[in-house]
């Protein structure tokens, strides 16, 4: 997913919280769900950089060969410069766009 075009603002914003709990009905289930999601993204957003600079590995055993690749500061530039996951996650919240259940309220089978 490219996380540079979403909505989540690149600050922290102040939020109101009674529109986080609207969905859920209590506010620390919003913020479970956002910081489980944020984990999610958080993950995705490392396993992309990783497989990005693994590119630019340099196998060799001496620390006297350090180079710099122009390309590899720029693909962390752009990581650096992307809204932080907790701030995706709560936009995705907002917008509706995280799927999340509770599994102690649904119908359980009776014995």
């Amino acid at each position: 997913m490219d996380y540079k075009k979403s909505k989540a603002p690149v600050n922290t914003e102040t939020r109101n919280i009674m529109d986080l709990c609207e969905e859920t009905g209590n506010i620390y289930e919003s913020v479970a769900i956002i910081a489980k999601r944020a984990n999610q993204i958080s993950g995705e957003i490392k396993q992309d950089l990783d497989k990005k600079l693994r590119e630019f590995a340099s196998y060799n055993d001496s620390l006297e060969e350090v180079f710099e690749n122009r390309e590899q500061i720029e693909i962390s530039r752009y990581y650096e410069k992307l809204p932080k996951p907790t701030l995706l996650a709560t936009q995705e919240f907002i917008d509706g766009n995280v799927y999340w259940r509770d599994p102690s309220t649904e119908n359980q089978p009776q014995y």
